[in-house]
């Protein structure tokens, strides 16, 4: 049965895709359904050789996890309370209304609702608060799992966060990380970064570069110039850079006594016109 969800984790539900869960008979437990395929796998199956060669696992899981979507889609479009038969509708997966049939929904959706009940029909509305709490005694319980299990936490804590140049314990804080971080596959992003700031962890930071070494001196002597430089000034510089310029014939005629000579530019210019 196709349950429309949404998940912040790329192959999950962060595209609007669907979903694969399934149902038990009645409807009274959700399954979440995960493939792993490799390929050229085929199965063989009595005297037949199936060619989907896919192998499906499938766990229990909590349906308020999916009811959450619905809640706070709800909320954000019309923040009233309403009945739950109203909430959980999809018209593209109408399978979804089973949600409501599971053992317990009715028992426990209290944890992420505010509830109001007029005469025998009861009314909710999405509760971050509630919701928060709740989800933060499923990480509780998911590190207390994982440490009777022996799990080893701190490494895979610092490889997903890319964090190195310490030495890997298992902390409080690195369980306490690693499943928020299982949480967080099944809750919107935003809700993820909430529930971590409710379970107060701190950010996670690279540790700062070590700084470049300064360069050794060669020597604490200071160095001396060899030659007087300031006898050379700028006059100097200008007169010794024209003259390495000139040819031969130019520096000739340098030297010759022009007193008395006009200019070749003179001999071009306009006349100046006679009065009347």
């Amino acid at each position: 049965i196709f349950v429309k969800a949404y998940k912040h984790k790329p192959d999950f539900f962060s595209t609007g895709e669907a979903t694969l869960y399934l149902f038990n008979s009645g409807a009274q437990q959700l399954f979440e359904v995960k493939s792993f395929q490799e390929e050229y796998h085929s199965w063989f199956i009595g005297q037949t050789v199936q060619q989907d060669g896919r192998l499906l696992f499938v766990t229990p899981m909590d349906p308020l996890f999916l009811i959450l979507y619905y809640l706070i889609k709800a909320d954000k479009e019309k923040g009233k309370f309403q009945p739950l038969d109203q909430v959980v509708l999809d018209s593209e997966y109408p399978c979804c209304s089973s949600l409501l049939k599971c053992t317990d929904v009715k028992q426990t959706i209290h944890h992420v609702t505010e509830e109001k009940a007029i005469g025998s029909q009861k009314f909710h509305k999405y509760s971050q608060e509630k919701t928060l709490k709740w989800l933060k005694k499923k990480v509780n319980q998911t590190v207390k799992a994982l440490k009777s299990s022996n799990v080893t936490v701190g490494e895979r804590v610092q490889s997903a966060t890319f964090i190195s140049g310490k030495q890997i314990t298992d902390a409080e804080e690195d369980y306490v990380r690693y499943a928020h971080g299982l949480i967080s596959e099944y809750i919107s992003e935003d809700l993820s970064k909430e529930l971590s700031k409710y379970l107060e962890l701190p950010e996670l930071t690279s540790p700062a570069p070590e700084p470049q070494l300064k360069k050794r001196k060669l020597s604490d002597v200071p160095v001396e110039a060899e030659e007087d430089y300031t006898k050379f000034n700028s006059s100097n510089l200008k007169n010794k850079k024209a003259n390495s310029k000139m040819s031969a014939a130019q520096k000739a005629l340098a030297k010759v006594d022009k007193s008395g000579m006009k200019s070749i530019s003179a001999f071009f210019s306009s006349k100046p016109k006679a009065s009347k």
